[in-house]
């Protein structure tokens, strides 16, 4: 419920976004008659038909953003057909002949009262197909969700919620711009300057929406005129859902004094859709044994600095007691597949059971919400303790050794090791002091500080270039992209990403589109080879490949760390781009 509320209050919002610009001309078009013919169709319409098609493709799906780009060139003809109707009524009846019963009744019928509701509907339909709202924290936390999950009457519900609360808003809008032309109308007498107006205005909003300055221009206004005012809202409601590597306090309180409070019975793993180094394990067979339940996915790099110490409680504890139990929840759509995680487990050297958690059947029996995320089960199957995030690795190690201590089990030492496994590759640790680049996701559902000129192009192939200079933590790409919710698909080979950062560790997430194709890459740092800074996956000379779908270390700096420039060319097309995380 709360989240629903949540996504209302978020749609609320849109009216305050300039990206709802360009659909004002069509809604403001119906103002000056009756509203539940006319107003309230168009606004049920456009509700509706956004909740379907942003619900879809927040899959992922490649045929369902081509439908959706063909749906949008249709529904601006419409939406042409409706701005020429509005200027020119007489000329609309004589040009569009063959479209007299759909045009005509878009706009000068409807002078007349007649075909009020399913014409209204009809725009409303169409409206839907193009509004591009900005993806703010609330709608970035839903299509985050969506893009889990799936689409499903979960997601399609909190979708339509938040397309409900742009309508109740608009609403508003209307019903106020309608008593505003209504006293225009009546006592200056310029009904047909204002239809014209209007004809004017929604004639200007096809062209803004088909050059995509709704989702371009519009979108870096409205950052800094809405999202303040949806994150506080995140901020005053339970539904937070902080980045993956935000540390938090164990619920437990300080173990060393023994307060482990009981936080509730262990959920069932029966959801799991497969398991890896065991067969199926349930709640009933672990009593009697200390579980550590341990979220995470193989392409997040929190979860992989974390990797060493799990390894070594599995290793550590498995004879004392303790089972450590592998949640994977993906949070890619390449994170699906089997064999993907069967090579990822394999190559971490993951040798303890491993739930695969593709429906997140899991994942919501925990009611979790973060990667990585360890949960402390005593032998009684009661959850003790729980920890989001990095870090408190020898406090979560004297909680395991209390479990241990309370189920009567012996202990390998005295006390638990004041360890720092500094690890290797992605998994050492990260440097904290210099770290002052965020996780930063290129899709449009999550996609912050995007700098290239024109904006992000939603759906559809753009062609993208570099400005000359970006500022601490803006990226930018160049070449020929289709950006979809949750990865960029470079078109043309010489494609070209660039970031400009503060930290000694740069990664990104990369998968080729076809396996059997790997795509040469070559990176630079301020413009020269990374040399002595080159990551794990690239050479001194900056030369690397994407051949599997993960996370590639692509700079690693020794001493002073200071704001640079990274960029990334791709030499061949095909590459998928999904997010930059720093350590």
């Amino acid at each position: 419920m709360f989240l629903l509320v949540l996504a209302y209050l978020g749609g609320v919002l849109t009216l305050l976004s300039p990206c709802i610009l360009p659909v004002l001309p069509f809604v403001f078009a119906r103002a000056d008659r009756p509203f539940l013919r006319s107003g309230l169709p168009l606004l049920v319409g456009m509700a509706l038909m956004f909740a379907v098609v942003a619900s879809l493709a927040a899959v992922g799906s490649q045929w369902v953003a081509q439908a959706n780009q063909i749906g949008r060139w249709i529904a601006l003809v419409v939406m042409a057909l409706f701005a020429l109707a509005l200027l020119w009524p007489a000329l609309a009846d004589r040009l569009l002949a063959p479209l007299q019963r759909a045009g005509a009744r878009l706009g000068a019928a409807a002078d007349a009262g007649q075909g009020g509701v399913l014409s209204s509907l009809l725009i409303g339909v169409a409206t839907g197909l193009l509004w591009a709202p900005c993806a703010g924290p609330i709608l970035g936390l839903i299509l985050t969700g969506a893009a889990l999950q799936g689409a499903n009457v979960g997601t399609t519900g909190l979708l339509l919620a938040y397309a409900l609360g742009a309508a109740t808003s608009l609403a508003l809008a209307v019903w106020i711009g309608g008593r505003v032309f209504t006293a225009l109308k009546q006592r200056l007498g310029v009904g047909e300057w204002i239809r014209r107006g209007l004809g004017v205005a929604a004639l200007l909003a096809v062209v803004a929406i088909a050059m995509g300055w709704d989702t371009g221009l519009l979108t870096r206004l409205s950052t800094v005129s809405t999202a303040r005012l949806e994150q506080r809202l995140l901020d005053v409601l339970p539904t937070q859902q902080p980045a993956a590597g935000a540390a938090m306090m164990m619920s437990a309180g300080d173990a060393a004094n023994g307060a482990l409070p009981v936080e509730g019975q262990m959920p069932s793993l029966a959801g799991a859709t497969g398991w890896l180094n065991s067969p199926p394990l349930d709640a009933q067979q672990l009593r009697g044994k200390v579980v550590l339940v341990d979220f995470w996915t193989y392409s997040c790099i929190n979860c992989l600095r974390a990797m060493p110490y799990v390894r070594d409680w599995a290793e550590r504890y498995k004879a004392h007691g303790l089972v450590v139990i592998g949640v994977h929840a993906p949070e890619f759509a390449f994170e699906r597949k089997l064999e993907n995680v069967q090579r990822a487990v394999a190559e971490l050297k993951v040798d303890y059971p491993v739930a695969i958690d593709n429906d997140f059947a899991i994942w919501r029996g925990f009611n979790n919400q973060y990667w990585p995320a360890h949960y402390f089960i005593d032998a009684q199957g009661r959850i003790r303790a729980h920890h989001f995030g990095e870090g408190n690795y020898a406090q979560s190690e004297q909680i395991i050794r209390q479990l241990l201590r309370e189920a009567g089990n012996s202990l390998p030492g005295d006390a638990a090791p004041a360890m720092r496994m500094e690890g290797s590759g992605v998994e050492r640790q990260a440097d904290m002091g210099s770290l002052k680049s965020p996780e930063t996701y290129i899709g449009h559902a999550r996609a912050e500080h995007f700098a290239s000129p024109g904006g992000l192009q939603p759906g559809r192939v753009s062609e993208y270039s570099l400005p000359a200079q970006l500022q601490l933590n803006q990226w930018a790409l160049g070449g020929h992209w289709t950006v979809g919710a949750e990865d960029a698909q470079l078109e043309q080979g010489g494609g070209r990403v660039a970031f400009r950062f503060h930290a000694r560790d740069l990664h990104l997430v990369l998968a080729p589109q076809d396996p059997a194709r790997p795509v040469r890459f070559r990176v630079r740092i301020d413009g020269q080879a990374p040399q002595a800074a080159a990551g794990a996956d690239v050479s001194a000379q900056g030369e690397g490949v994407v051949d599997q779908n993960r996370l590639y270390q692509l700079i690693r700096q020794d001493g002073d760390v200071r704001e640079r420039t990274f960029e990334i060319e791709f030499l061949d097309p095909g590459v998928r781009a999904y997010a930059f995380t720093f350590g």
